[in-house]
């Protein structure tokens, strides 16, 4: 006798409600089809960053509605990915997973103040199919070690966890399938250290393994991002609940057929975040507030003055690209905020010596006309392109390559601060930050609620 273990896996969706009545469908249909068949289970698993607050309902719901979607497909198996991690406060992402109807799970993160895995997860599961085969499901997510304990959580080393978990669970599972939203550099690394792993099904560096990829006794998996595509693994198994055969496969969403009703729910969660997102008012401006990719932009200028409100500092840099509309006349409500400043960033206090201080402004000055239309994607930013940098406090000389705080000329053996945003300490563009900078990432607020409160203190509502 055989079985056959079909893992339908979904990924790194990112918000993009425009797919997923088609994903739904062809997994609650699928699922369906598959579990009248004699000798046949269905494990279903999603791998994390289901989440982000570029969508306005995800924003203004902290990702709840997310969750209430997710609830629909009463998945097997969720873990999380840096979106659920480091875009929600502590509170927030104990609060995320509450009314779920799925196993979180998730084997690398720590409660800093409990020294305990979350109350919402758990490190491993075991699924056992009709015909008995037991599957270990683990999951691990991209420990990001330099902002996870600013909020409260300690990230675990994959290497480090992972012989644990397999030793403790030795001769309970048949096979074992690790959820991981570590990206495929990682996955390739504990395929190779680890033969235990029958299945790595990946996610977070957004790669596409149409036909899946086998290293040493690993079969690794994954299905690209946004719902682009839906995952599909066949397992099959001898009665000694071996695998005899793999296979993994991808459905392009775009393929599958929608209904007449989808385009109605795909507008409906984006009016209802919005207008739930504008019921919040937050200022009043009596002139409008306009953008520039280049050139003078008061966005950017009121931009600057925020963060160094935020961050304590008498300098501060923005570049005009977070920018993505303009603020008109009148009324300013969240809605508008969120419109204008989709990015999961914060404000980072960057303290530098004088030296290091002229020298990242260097760094900044040799890429300035190379970023102002760069394409830049990730790492926080949700606009188009990263635009021109502007300086708030600081004055560079290109000809007599000069640089002034308050109009001083810097001196390199004092030490000085500039609030920025995080962003630029995970680009690529000024290694200076990362190797000399003392940065303190100001975590509690994101960028766009920084600016939405200068903007209730100097531009009330009553003023």
């Amino acid at each position: 006798m055989t079985e056959k273990i079909t893992i339908l896996h979904t990924n790194d969706l990112h918000s993009h409600f425009e797919n997923w009545p088609r994903i739904r469908r062809y997994l609650l249909q699928t699922r369906k089809q598959l579990n009248a068949q004699a000798d046949s289970s269905v494990i279903t698993v999603d791998l994390g960053d289901a989440v982000d607050r570029v969508h306005p309902l995800t924003e203004v719901t902290n990702g709840q509605a997310n969750v209430e979607l997710l609830n629909q497909i009463h998945y097997d198996a969720v873990t999380i990915g840096n979106n659920e991690g480091l875009t929600n406060t502590h509170e927030q992402l104990d609060e995320l997973y509450k009314e779920a109807n799925f196993d979180v799970v998730l084997a690398n993160l720590l409660d800093m103040k409990t020294k305990l895995m979350p109350k919402w997860a758990q490190p491993t599961k075991i699924v056992t199919t009709s015909q008995h085969t037991r599957v270990l499901i683990i999951g691990l997510t991209a420990p990001y070690t330099l902002t996870y304990p600013i909020l409260g959580w300690r990230p675990i080393a994959p290497e480090k966890i992972l012989p644990r978990i397999l030793k403790k669970n030795a001769g309970k599972y048949d096979v074992a399938v690790l959820l991981s939203h570590l990206g495929l550099p990682e996955d390739q690394i504990l395929a190779r250290k680890f033969p235990e792993l029958d299945v790595i099904i990946g996610s977070h560096t957004h790669h596409l393994l149409v036909h899946g990829l086998v290293i040493n006794h690993s079969l690794l998996a994954a299905a690209e991002k946004w719902g682009h595509y839906v995952g599909r693994i066949t397992l099959n198994l001898d009665d000694q609940h071996q695998i005899i055969d793999r296979k993994a496969e991808v459905v392009k969403t775009s393929t599958l057929p929608e209904e007449p009703e989808d385009k109605r729910e795909i507008a409906g969660y984006e009016e209802t975040g919005e207008k739930l997102l504008a019921r919040n008012k937050l200022a009043r401006i009596k002139t409008p507030m306009t953008t520039s990719l280049t050139g003078n932009s008061r966005l950017v200028n009121e931009g600057i003055h925020a963060i160094m409100e935020k961050a304590g500092t008498q300098a501060g840099i923005l570049s005009s690209g977070l920018f993505l509309r303009d603020l008109p006349k009148g009324i300013v409500d969240r809605n508008q905020l969120h419109q204008m400043l989709p990015h999961a960033m914060h404000v980072m206090r960057v303290t530098l010596g004088g030296y290091d201080l002229w020298r990242l402004i260097r760094e900044m000055e040799k890429n300035r006309n190379f970023l102002i239309k760069f394409p830049q994607k990730g790492m926080g930013f949700r606009g188009k392109v990263f635009g021109e940098l502007h300086y708030g406090g600081l004055r560079y000389e290109p000809d007599t390559s000069r640089l002034y705080y308050r109009e001083e000329l810097v001196s390199p053996i004092k030490q000085y601060q500039v609030a920025m945003p995080d962003h630029y300490l995970f680009i690529p563009f000024f290694p200076t930050l990362e190797i000399v900078g003392k940065n303190d990432i100001l975590y509690d607020e994101s960028l766009r609620d920084v600016f939405g409160d200068y903007l209730a203190k100097h531009y009330p509502i009553n003023g």
